[in-house]
């Protein structure tokens, strides 16, 4: 099969598989290898028909990655796309076309903070895995902030005493909840993106308009 015709698409493991499997088979794409990949990290998808008629079917490769992983696979070519979310994008400012909210993975990046605390006074210790994000935060509102970068379980730092408030990712506000915490601002709100290496783009445009094609209608289908 020719090179102009293969893709190589890179997703975030966990839930955002789940819903991009999901959104994969209202577009009309055979993905049903990803729903239990189980350790597999590349995963051979079969020839996919996409426009129909006499178009040349699409081979799809998947690379199965951690969602701080996307962004790096495509913008160096390892992957040819990719589908990782918003917040992701925003934090490693990565040069890639993103033509497609996919409007999958919806959560909110929110500043929290312990319920019924006072209002932080001088500087605001932030703990957080989204370093530059809750940076740039701080900078467009004139905050002092000190950023303290953590890599899970952000949501313990206020009652350790390691931080004042936390910029994290919220989907139900259970587990600010069950910490002891409140939201205090919605930062941004979160998608799913579709995102292409530019080279990529370039050398392989049929392919892509395909799939973009499909993925569109799923989208508006739901």
């Amino acid at each position: 099969m020719d090179a102009r015709t293969t893709l190589t698409i890179a997703l975030a493991k966990g839930r955002l598989l789940a819903e991009t499997v999901t959104l994969f088979a209202r577009a009309g794409l055979d993905a049903g290898a990803l729903a239990d990949p189980g350790r597999r990290l590349l995963v051979e998808l079969p020839p996919q028909r996409l426009g129909g008629g006499a178009v040349e079917a699409t081979r799809l490769r998947a690379l199965v990655l951690k969602p701080d992983d996307v962004p790096t696979y495509v913008e160096r070519g390892a992957a040819d796309c990719g589908i990782c979310g918003s917040d992701v994008l925003r934090e490693q400012g990565r040069d890639l076309y993103e033509p497609l909210d996919l409007g999958i993975g919806r959560c909110r990046l929110v500043l929290a903070g312990p319920a019924g605390a006072a209002p932080a006074a001088g500087t605001v210790r932030i703990a957080t895995k989204l370093v530059a994000t809750a940076q740039a935060w701080a900078d467009a509102r004139g905050l002092p902030v000190e950023i303290i970068r953590l890599s899970g379980s952000v949501e313990l730092a206020p009652t350790a005493g390691l931080a004042d408030r936390i910029v994290d990712l919220v989907q139900s506000g259970e587990t600010l909840r069950a910490n002891g915490l409140v939201e205090l601002e919605t930062i941004a709100e979160v998608t799913a993106r579709f995102v292409v290496n530019r080279a990529a783009l370039k050398l392989k445009r049929g392919a892509f308009e395909g799939l973009l094609a499909a993925l569109r209608a799923a989208g508006a289908a739901s």
